[in-house]
């Protein structure tokens, strides 16, 4: 594991020369704070290693502080976003994919298994308190490892090879978790839009805790939030990704202001957090992000009227040509066209695990799936919605990507209504209704119900024209919307036969890439949420994969992390995709159609060519979002 070994030390390096401090500025939003004593003095809110970044050497210009950004959501929970965008991680990524310490100042990587993290001194919570060793050791000890907190016990991404991982905690700054295995997993985790956090301000949440709490006061309190024990409690008050609790101290750059779910949520730069520029000012720039939640249809329209200082969230391709419009029009913003990571823009999930015995059946013969893809008219789709411009294809590595193979992306693709009728009369499916319509094994009309979130226009436009092409197979497309949340527990549970959703987050993989997205570890693949249960909850809950091909990923999944070897693991890569593609356990469509990214005339160091990706990524997290700035801060826009 030597050549793993060396080049995960290298994340050891810090992103930026860590020179002596440059002369630090107080920033004006926290002015009359540090005059009145409420607040520190900025030396006195940094660590003492800041991570120091020079915008200089990224091509970057200098901002400068103030102004409030705004943004649009469509459902008040989507403050969560605000970890996304504003991406402080232990580790995370930079814009060409490679890892850097953020959070940490520096990692020490021994043979790929153990993971010694060191903190800054002098680092402090949004409140002020201080971060140090004892805020990782409260999550493991009193929390993944509280049967009452954690009934299943630590997550799984802490064993490797069924092996549990070792933490130890040293000094005030230093964590160490050791595998008797290498573990090349556990970095790019720590840097995902949604990571672990394997950390917790420990000093707030030991109130609600029945090991550190006074017993009559975690009572009321468990009373007063109308929960039915103190764990109950504790994971209400501890959610980290969410964002809702305003009480509860983060290490973003900016902090929740806002107690309810009121259509306006505001956000304040955080007076402790860890980075600056190399000029002396804390960042972020911006004081204030004003998040609004309208409805899903309004926000191309607001975003047109000049309502958004930066949007990407909620806007798809077609709504390029009025915003577009809009730009030349109004004269506020720009446009920018940023690359999409997503490795399918609609791609259609059977449910492999549904619970109908008899659909449950049919859809796990690789014969109907194959059927159902070469049903589909891509070039129509492609030409009705976006203009020709999209990839036509499966789901598969984009064409970005080292692993990309034409191959895969044309398997079972092409339009051809006979071969698929060839297919499904091959599986005995032979039986049919007076109005063409296939019958199922059992008699009833074969009718299959796509389910979806009902978010974006062009899935639905999409499975309309799905509809009349595999009405010429013998298949009834059902379309039925259903809110998100609705959606996702349906599926989890087996109830859905179907759903439409984009294809993996991560289409632009590399042979360092993990991955295990591919083979049934996860929940969110929408075809096999049983299986990913199973392997999330170590075989509590969910079922065990018994198809084959299924197994095969997870045979390759665990081959891919016993070997450092390029080669060895581009061969894997290709295997796994290959199996996707001859399998079609996904359904992709299209692939790789330009997305919006709508930047006010005021809004600075917003790249204009980007990649519009969640995972890695984390949407705009990756272009480092604390670092925009407005030319004017003082000049209010009026609403």
């Amino acid at each position: 594991m030597r050549k793993l070994a060396l080049a995960l030390s290298l994340i050891a390096t810090p992103l930026w020369p860590q020179t002596s401090l440059p002369p630090l500025q107080e920033s004006s939003f926290w002015a009359q704070e540090v005059k009145s004593g409420s607040l520190p003095p900025v030396e006195d809110r940094l660590p003492k290693e800041p991570l120091i970044v020079d915008l200089a050497a990224k091509g970057r210009s200098f901002g400068k502080q103030g102004g409030t950004l705004r943004t649009l959501v469509s459902r008040s929970k989507d403050v969560r976003q605000m970890v996304v965008y504003g991406y402080a991680r232990l580790i995370g990524y930079q814009p060409d994919y490679s890892l850097a310490p953020d959070i940490l100042k520096s990692v020490d990587v021994e043979q790929g298994r153990k993971y010694t993290l060191h903190l800054r001194e002098g680092h402090r919570w949004s409140d002020g308190a201080p971060l140090t060793s004892d805020d990782f050791k409260y999550w493991w000890e009193n929390v993944v490892n509280n049967a009452e907190i954690s009934p299943s016990g630590p997550p799984k991404f802490m064993f490797v090879e069924d092996k549990l991982v070792q933490v130890t905690f040293p000094d005030p700054l230093t964590v160490v978790f050791e595998w008797d295995d290498p573990n090349p997993d556990f970095l790019p985790l720590l840097a995902q839009a949604s990571p672990p956090f394997v950390y917790r301000p420990a000093h707030y949440l030991k109130q609600f805790h029945a090991d550190f709490a006074d017993p009559e006061k975690l009572k009321a309190e468990v009373r007063s939030a109308r929960v039915k024990s103190w764990a109950a409690l504790h994971n209400k008050r501890d959610n980290m990704y969410k964002f809702d609790n305003p009480r509860l101290p983060t290490l973003q750059p900016w902090i929740n202001t806002s107690d309810s779910d009121e259509s306006r949520q505001l956000f304040v730069k955080n007076p402790f957090y860890h980075r600056i520029d190399s000029h002396g000012t804390q960042l972020p720039y911006i004081d204030v992000v004003n998040m609004d939640v309208v409805g899903g249809g309004l926000i191309a329209a607001k975003a047109n009227a000049g309502e958004v200082d930066l949007q990407s969230r909620g806007l798809d391709f077609p709504d390029i040509s009025i915003l577009k419009k809009g730009e030349v029009d109004g004269g506020k913003y720009k446009v920018f066209l940023w690359a999409n990571g997503a490795a399918s823009q609609i791609a259609i999930y059977p449910n492999l695990n549904f619970a109908d015995p008899v659909w449950r059946k049919i859809m796990r013969d690789v014969r109907f799936r194959r059927a159902l893809s070469l049903g589909i008219d891509r070039r129509m789709i492609n030409r009705a919605l976006y203009f020709g411009l999209a990839k036509e294809g499966g789901m598969t590595a984009l064409s970005q990507s080292p692993l990309y193979d034409e191959a895969n992306l044309h398997a079972w693709a092409d339009f051809d209504i006979d071969a698929a009728n060839a297919l499904l009369d091959d599986m005995g499916l032979t039986e049919r209704m007076p109005s063409g319509l296939r019958k199922l094994p059992d008699g009833r009309p074969m009718e299959f119900v796509v389910e979806t979130a009902g978010e974006r226009s062009e899935e639905v436009s999409a499975l309309a024209i799905i509809t009349d092409t595999w009405r010429d197979i013998g298949i009834r497309l059902i379309m039925r919307p259903l809110d998100r949340d609705i959606l996702r527990n349906r599926i989890y549970a087996g109830r859905t036969m179907s759903a439409v959703w984009f294809g993996w987050d991560n289409g632009i993989p590399g042979p360092a890439t993990s991955p295990k997205y591919l083979a049934p570890t996860n929940q969110e693949f929408f075809s096999w949420p049983k299986w990913g249960q199973y392997y999330q909850t170590l075989g509590h809950s969910g079922e065990a994969p018994d198809m084959q091909p299924a197994q095969d990923l997870m045979d390759l999944a665990k081959e891919w992390t016993h070997t450092d070897v390029t080669q060895e693991r581009m061969e894997i890569w290709g295997k796994m995709l290959k199996i996707h593609a001859e399998q079609q356990f996904a359904i992709g469509i299209l692939s790789e159609a330009p997305q919006p990214v709508v930047v006010s005339n005021r809004l600075k160091n917003v790249p204009k060519e980007g990649v519009w990706a969640y995972d890695p990524g984390a949407h705009f997290g990756i272009h480092r979002i604390d670092e925009f700035y407005f030319e004017d801060p003082l000049v209010q826009v009026s609403r």
